[in-house]
């Protein structure tokens, strides 16, 4: 589950204030360090997943539930590699990474559909759910 949404459910709202969802990501839920949780607002708030409005974070919901969308069929990717394979599934994680490093940022779906094709797993049933 993202982050956001685990502070969301944590604090009954979708606004807050940097400092509260700093706290509520990173001691209250320690889903992550202080430094990974301000990285993580900023790329938010890039990305319209967070808005600035009166001094408060506001969570765009609509995006969020996107977002956890394209996390689910990553993480579906990446448990088909794994038992296609035979393999546990941090194997594949690091395969995953290994792929970014050599063709660079490419969206993680991308990479694990890459990757599964590279091993030689049929990969035809996610083609049409891939954003290309």
């Amino acid at each position: 589950m993202h982050p956001l949404k685990r502070a969301v459910e944590y604090k009954g709202s979708v606004e807050f204030t940097r400092s509260e969802l700093v706290g509520i990501i990173a001691f209250s839920l320690r889903l992550m360090d202080i430094k990974a949780t301000k990285e993580l607002i900023e790329k938010s708030i890039e990305s319209g997943l967070l808005e600035e409005r009166e001094g408060k974070l506001v969570v765009n919901e609509a995006l969020l539930e996107e977002e956890e969308a394209s996390e689910d069929l990553f993480n579906e990717m990446v448990g088909y590699v794994a038992k296609s394979l035979g393999w546990e599934r941090e194997e594949v994680l690091e395969g995953i990474k290994a792929m970014r490093e050599r063709y660079g940022d490419l969206d993680e779906k991308v990479l694990a559909y890459l990757f599964g094709l590279d091993k030689g797993v049929d990969m035809s049933k996610f083609k049409d759910r891939l954003e290309l």
